[in-house]
């Protein structure tokens, strides 16, 4: 077979070469150790919690390390294209405080690089950052690989393909295409291939494995040493299987039997499958760090005969955990799923108004096991200080626990000062709430209303997301106000009446708190409640109820509820008009 004459006739339109493309991509100017890392994600127009799971992980690799992090869009598959999914995908992240270095911008219809210029779509010099504009140069390194008798033209029909599998299903063997079921398009002289194009028969370029069968005469077990037949890939077993040995920054050494499939690297339309873009995209954008999910592990073998084939350096791979939940039926470990757990996609989180810092903290909780020891010896630093490394993330299942996202947040929500987490609740409310809007205008008295608490050695920890948040202050608003709890079973509708008329006649706003609250005991005292709540512990006999049952009542007027931060500090964030206003309408 002439090689050379097929990769012309497979590809007459490519007159560039793998060097002239390498050209275009020198390798990048930074720091000794830095790291150069990506996040991939489709436009599909769902980004979820995995995502910006291993977001931080890029973003923390490459700039702790004084490296890259860029953004890439892989959008070869035309069917899973959402209209909008980039800007989508770019607020998303942006919004939970993951920031780019270069990549992928919202330009989708910017024309495609075709005349060796090296500007892209997006900020960087090391475009297109979209797939779907990068076709040639996909087919430059395709028609290469054709040209060194690496890869062939496949003309098998949905039918055959069929039959093979069930074939292969019959006598239990490894589905695909490979060794035998791979010699008739191997095979095709080059007179049959230029006929079936002339004849227009649609057909798929795939790569020629080596497969993973050792030579038996070549074994280490019969020669006594190390038995390579490829990079990255040698017999450990003596079972006559190749077995690739990478080494993963999170798992350690991952060995699997090498591949043996002749998978597709280009696709009828002429577009790549992502196994062959992401191996090309991933060389000339200089990626040094891959990080995904450990669902692709499975792949590693394909993309490291990839890399071997052509000719790349293998980047390091860092395969996460999936993200796990306990379920509620069953007890056991199930991974998060968009159809049940709403939780999974990130715009559950912004619209219940849950921080970005609070759901980074917590991600980093689970990310680094050493991390939640650093916060406690450091409880006012940033999170960024910390330093981050793939060696304390876990390989198994990383749990996610909603509940325990809250309590992160908590804490969180307390570091930030209360004026910028009023202006995160107006922001929050104009996109999310608008009715609401209006009433976060005074960002004094929100303000105000947010830092009631959190002062002294027992700051309280109230707050966590911002519709709870809402729920939570919601009484200082007049709108919302409501009655929603009754008075003590101590107290009579007679001496409820009594305890607020006589509050409000005593009632003056420039009172200090102690002066506030030896008004409220006198009123106790004078209608046979004790003025200590351990003195009508010890005597119940003695008294209606105590000082406490009273409080409660006028916490009720003013609050509507029997549990809230102090009543006097309350008070002096609404006014003495609005005080008196709201112990007024209970008043026969």
């Amino acid at each position: 077979m002439n090689y050379e004459k097929l990769a012309d006739l497979l590809f007459p339109h490519i007159d560039k070469t793998p060097e002239d493309i390498e050209k275009l991509y020198p390798a990048r100017e930074l720091p000794e150790g830095a790291r150069v890392t990506r996040l991939g994600p489709s436009p599909t127009g769902f980004i979820h919690l995995g995502n910006l799971y291993g977001a931080f992980v890029d973003e923390r690799l490459a700039h702790q390390s004084g490296g890259t992090f860029y953004l890439r869009i892989e959008d070869t598959d035309d069917k899973r294209y959402v209209e909008g999914a980039v800007d989508t995908i770019t607020s998303a992240l942006q919004f939970f405080g993951v920031q780019f270095d270069e990549g992928a911008g919202p330009d989708a219809d910017a024309p495609s690089v075709t005349d060796g210029s090296r500007t892209g779509i997006g900020t960087g010099v090391y475009g297109p950052y979209y797939q779907s504009r990068r076709g040639e140069i996909y087919q430059t390194f395709v028609k290469d690989l054709v040209r060194k008798g690496l890869a062939y033209p496949c003309f098998l029909t949905e039918d055959e393909l069929a039959q093979i599998r069930a074939e292969q299903e019959a006598n239990k063997e490894t589905t695909g295409i490979y060794g035998k079921y791979a010699e008739k398009s191997r095979n095709l002289t080059f007179e049959e291939i230029e006929a079936n194009i002339a004849a227009g028969k649609p057909y798929v370029v795939r790569i020629k494995s080596k497969g993973n069968q050792v030579d038996p005469a070549h074994c280490c077990a019969e020669s006594g040493s190390e038995c390579f037949t490829r990079s990255g890939a040698k017999c450990v077993n003596h079972d006559g299987t190749m077995y690739i040995h990478v080494n993963d920054a999170i798992r350690g050494e991952v060995a699997m039997p090498a591949n043996d499939q002749d998978v597709i690297i280009l696709k009828a339309t002429g577009i790549p499958t992502y196994h062959f873009a992401h191996v090309i995209d991933d060389h000339l954008m200089r990626t040094t760090h891959v990080v995904r999910g450990e669902e692709w592990l499975m792949s590693l073998p394909i993309h490291v005969e990839l890399f071997d084939k052509c000719g790349f350096p293998l980047p390091t791979y860092c395969h996460t955990a999936v993200l796990m939940k306990i379920d509620e039926e069953t007890g056991g470990k199930r991974k998060l799923s968009k159809r049940k757990d709403p939780e999974l996609s990130l715009d559950y989180y912004r619209k219940e108004g849950y921080h970005p810092l609070a759901v980074k903290e917590y991600l980093l909780t689970i990310l680094n096991s050493n991390f939640e020891e650093w916060r406690m010896d450091n409880p006012e630093a940033d999170a960024d200080d910390f330093l981050f490394t793939t060696e304390k993330m876990s390989s198994a299942g990383a749990l996610f626990d909603l509940n325990k996202l809250n309590d992160v947040s908590k804490d969180v929500l307390l570091r930030i000062p209360a004026a910028d987490l009023a202006q995160f609740m107006a922001d929050w409310a104009k996109e999310f709430r608008p009715e609401l809007a209006p009433l976060f205008e005074d960002k004094e008295y929100l303000t105000r209303i947010l830092d009631l608490g959190r002062d002294g050695k027992k700051p309280r920890k109230d707050l966590i997301y911002a519709r709870q948040i809402f729920e939570f202050i919601s009484y200082f608003f007049d709108d919302h106000f409501r009655i929603e709890e009754s008075i003590p079973e101590e107290v009579s509708d007679e001496d409820a009446q009594e305890i607020l008329k006589r509050y409000l006649e005593s009632y003056d706003h420039s009172d200090d708190q102690s002066q506030w609250f030896d008004k409220i005991r006198q009123i106790a005292v004078d209608l046979g409640y004790a003025a200590k709540p351990k003195d009508y512990k010890k005597h119940p006999e003695e008294y209606k109820g105590h000082v406490g049952h009273v409080s409660t009542v006028i916490r009720l007027a003013v609050m509507g509820r029997t549990q809230s931060p102090d009543v006097w500090e309350i008070q002096q964030i609404l006014g003495e008009q609005r005080t008196r206003d709201r112990i007024g309408l209970l008043l026969v």
